[in-house]
């Protein structure tokens, strides 16, 4: 047991700030894309007896944070994986593994949340095309985000750079 602890390198500030950089990215890139696609929704299927409360603002801050965020994820996720490949056993590193878990616990709840809202809709009758998009966007952020990570920390190979 003790050799199988000494294989696994410990985790250092760089790691931490790196995987934390990442998972922040990820999330502020997934809540920022949701967040565009919504006001999109609301623009093309407007309510009429919604106010409209600042959509094209909504959609300038969303979209700001998607450009400039999203590819600062792509970097880091670059830059881990590319250490990763060179070094797999960074893969077994604690802060790896906790955020990997974390990110999978989020996304899950997020679709169980996405699904309860939908049925209760649904059994209230008050399904629009507006809400079902909003819904149906919410789930496909949250699957493939799972998804990733499921994969991820069952060590399967994603974007090539595990074996």
């Amino acid at each position: 047991m003790d050799e199988v602890k000494t294989l696994i390198p410990k985790s250092t500030p760089k790691d931490v700030f790196l995987h934390l950089l990442g998972v922040v990215t990820l999330y502020g890139s997934a809540i920022s894309f949701i967040t565009l696609v919504f006001q999109l929704i609301n623009t093309w299927f407007p309510d009429p007896l919604a106010y409209d409360y600042g959509t094209s603002e909504s959609i300038r801050w969303s979209a700001s944070m998607l450009i400039v965020m999203f590819p600062v994820y792509l970097l880091v996720m670059w830059h881990i994986n590319r250490e990763q490949k060179a070094n797999p056993t960074l893969r077994e590193i604690r802060v790896h593994k906790w955020l990997g878990y974390l990110t999978l616990f989020l996304s899950a709840i997020t679709i169980i949340i996405d699904v309860v809202t939908l049925v209760y809709n649904l059994l209230g009758g008050e399904l629009t095309a507006r809400f079902v998009l909003k819904v149906l966007t919410v789930l496909v952020v949250a699957a493939i985000i799972f998804y990733y990570y499921f994969m991820d920390l069952r060590n399967k190979n994603i974007g090539g750079t595990h074996e």
